[in-house]
């Protein structure tokens, strides 16, 4: 049965939440934390470091840390999906193309600084990829995207045994959502060679064996083409993180797969607003209210409202506020804060009544909530050692790790 590790994805550490859901997932047992340098800009790293300052040295050795290196996140709270995609693939070009030992030392330097640590426990390539879909783009042919794919990687590889020889990670791997591709995908990353490839790095650096140990890749109950390359690498001594097991895609729609009660403060709080922003002066406010209140039933999954509520509705906002002054502002900011609050969950709530429906097929033998069928699926899988889960609240760690009971 596979085990449960803590995803940091969205945890900053900035969030005092987030660093007691940390700590409290370290107090249950969690033997995996999965980040990333990228993630909020390194501030995951820095939440982990300050988690484990108030635990023994004996309770962080217990702990598996598994980080990654690779690309810059774009961000879709402040720009376009087609601006953050471009430097991302500049970045990763940049990358991959002058990968060296002296690159990967400067970024693990980075990260154990952050994690506050002397040696990683895992080091993974984060999605590779961007380079395939920068040369699909250019219209590179097939067969010499892959060569030079797998050409940057063995640099990586090198670079990476490089680390491991001198003692600042234990081993490496490679986090990839083209694992998850079908096998006929221009975007699909061919791993059969893989381990060739760590071989031959291992014996040029003068390693007696290769330390490529991990793939990491999106695996869940809809989307299990990459069960398949779980598969090929249990055969090969590897092992499995399965990442994005609650937000998932389906005939190129994404679902949140996960069950919420109607909050019961929502029209409360949006009749409150409404009233505050009932005159001449908030007239646009409040009408931006009433179409929202109208189609918080029309998201088709949360990433969705979040990316519109970010592009569309602040920039609103702010326009709609441009005639108050400060002292109101900040008092109507106080009740727009507390009605978003509640609408947010509003629109989760809206989301799961029509994952059940859309999704009925995959749930009709299930009796529990969205994310109890999703996630024992998962944990039924003999091919899959860890199911990557965020955890943002203490009360998210305990309700995910009692599914192990």
């Amino acid at each position: 049965m596979s085990n449960f590790a803590f995803g940091t994805y969205r945890i900053s550490d900035y969030n005092p939440q987030h660093i007691e859901a940390l700590k409290e997932a370290i107090r249950a047992g969690i033997t995996m934390i999965d980040t990333s340098s990228n993630y909020m800009n390194g501030g995951a790293e820095r939440a982990i470091a300050l988690a484990f300052r108030e635990f023994a040295v004996h309770v962080r050795s217990e702990v598996e840390i598994v980080s990654k290196f690779g690309y810059i996140q774009g961000s879709n709270m402040d720009r376009h999906k087609e601006k953050a995609f471009d430097e991302v693939v500049e970045f990763s070009q940049d990358c991959f193309h002058s990968i060296s030992k002296s690159f990967i030392h400067d970024q693990l330097t980075e990260s154990l600084k952050r994690l506050e640590m002397q040696r990683l426990d895992c080091y993974l390539i984060h999605n590779p990829e961007y380079y395939l879909l920068d040369a699909i783009n250019k219209k590179v042919d097939k067969d010499d995207r892959l060569d030079e794919m797998y050409r940057r990687l063995y640099r990586a590889f090198v670079a990476l045994e490089e680390e491991v020889k001198n003692g600042r990670i234990y081993s490496y791997g490679i986090s990839s959502n083209s694992f998850s591709k079908d096998h006929n995908s221009d975007e699909f990353l061919p791993y059969e060679d893989l381990i060739t490839i760590a071989d031959k790095a291992s014996e040029d650096v003068g390693n007696d064996t290769h330390s490529f140990t991990t793939i990491e890749l999106p695996i869940n109950i809809l989307e299990r083409e990459g069960l398949k390359c779980a598969s090929w690498a249990k055969e090969n001594g590897l092992r499995v993180l399965a990442n994005r097991p609650l937000n998932a895609e389906h005939e190129k729609l994404m679902y949140r797969l996960a069950d919420y009660d109607e909050p019961r403060e929502y029209y409360h709080h949006l009749n409150e607003l409404l009233e505050v922003c009932d005159n001449e002066m908030l007239r646009p406010l409040y009408n931006l209210l009433e179409e929202l209140d109208a189609s918080k039933h029309k998201f088709g999954w949360i990433g969705d409202y979040d990316a519109f509520f970010y592009a569309q509705i602040i920039p609103h906002m702010r326009t709609a506020l441009e005639a108050i002054d400060e002292k109101n502002k900040e008092i109507l900011l106080n009740f727009i804060d507390l009605f978003f609050a509640e609408y947010r969950k509003m629109v989760l709530h809206e989301c799961s009544k029509n994952t059940r429906v859309q999704l009925k097929d995959f749930f009709k033998d299930c009796d529990w909530t969205l994310q109890e069928c999703a996630l024992k699926f998962l944990m039924q899988r003999e091919s899959i050692d860890y199911i990557l889960v965020g955890m943002r609240k203490p009360s998210y760690v305990h309700e995910i790790l009692a599914l192990k009971d």
